[in-house]
């Protein structure tokens, strides 16, 4: 058995490859790491490959003797990259996988931003039979042509492909920025876009916490998953024919709601909140399909991801940094 990880140096992909490697199912497999502008640390069970997924020769390098590939590579908003990487990268490593000799299963992680994220109103929970709506960018747009793509080749090729589609994906401390005011946010949206920015470095003094509505005026609820959660999914579904040829959100059982956020926040730390109004809606990306087909269940509820987050302290070695393009 070996993997191929591609975006093996993200948070999905080091959760991962840390995950198989201590997996008693896994004590046998190797992993390739494909690496493009950063390195997975050495391991005796893992090879590390240098080099572009837009690049065949490359790919095919990575590909030699795969069993099943991991595709986590992907751009934010960025066109310049965006054609090369979500798109020829994708179809080049589908056509590896097409004429593998050794291929046995192909897993897309994707993005909630495939059915519009917050910026897209859908009056129904949001379910694998939904419609793809991308909101506005090349970053959403690929993720559509990313779930579209996978699907195209079991339909044409019979290719075993699983796809996982995630919202955004919060580890270590990554939830307590996102609701941070004041510099140090991490993600969005933007405190300076929905307020002037001496309110949003005022409210960073007086540690408030956000209480973001949505277009209706009310606590917006929007969709997380942990990554802890999202890599149990995603070792789930290695050889699970109930996995074959599908697509399952894996997100929270229930979407985060600021209003409920923010009533924890001055519960357990006396953080006061401040009502933010914007236009985005209220979604719910519902995961009773990965729930009722693999069994997967996930660990962290609401208060679970507050406390996780806020109870987080940094090594020296391991500051904050953001990574997106490359």
């Amino acid at each position: 058995m070996r993997f191929l990880v591609t975006g093996a140096t993200g948070k999905v992909g080091q959760t991962f490859i840390a995950r198989v490697l201590a997996h008693p199912l896994f004590a046998q497999a190797r992993i390739t790491a494909l690496c493009h502008n950063r390195t997975v640390a050495p391991h005796e069970r893992v090879d590390i490959i240098r080099g572009s997924i837009a690049d065949s020769a490359v790919l095919a390098r990575a590909m030699d003797g795969v069993t099943h590939v991991f595709h986590l590579a992907t751009v934010k908003e960025d066109p310049a990259q965006v054609i090369d990487v979500s798109i020829k990268g994708l179809f080049l490593l589908l056509e590896a996988a097409r004429t593998s000799r050794t291929l046995r299963q192909l897993v897309l992680v994707g993005g909630d931003a495939a059915v519009g994220h917050c910026f897209v109103d859908y009056p129904e929970p949001v379910t694998e039979t939904s419609p793809r709506r991308a909101y506005p960018g090349v970053y959403a747009f690929s993720k559509v042509l990313e779930e579209e793509m996978v699907e195209q080749y079991r339909h044409q090729y019979g290719l075993n492909g699983t796809i996982l589609r995630a919202p955004w994906i919060m580890e270590k401390d990554d939830f307590r920025y996102a609701l941070a005011f004041g510099t140090d946010q991490f993600g969005g949206p933007l405190w300076d876009e929905l307020m002037p920015p001496e309110e949003n470095l005022r409210h960073a003094a007086e540690n408030r916490a956000p209480l973001l509505l949505d277009i209706n005026n009310r606590p917006l609820k929007r969709n997380f998953v942990h990554v802890e959660d999202l890599v149990s999914a995603m070792t789930i579904v290695v050889d699970n024919d109930a996995a074959r040829g599908q697509l399952f959100n894996v997100a929270m059982t229930d979407p985060v709601d600021y209003g409920e956020a923010a009533a924890i926040l001055r519960e357990t730390r006396g953080m006061q909140p401040v009502e933010i109004r914007s236009r985005f809606h209220s979604n719910a990306l519902s995961n009773a399909k990965a729930r009722a087909v693999l069994g997967w269940q996930p660990l962290f509820d609401l208060r679970a991801l507050i406390e996780a987050a806020f109870t987080y302290r940094r090594a020296a070695d391991d500051p904050r940094k953001i990574w997106y393009v490359g």
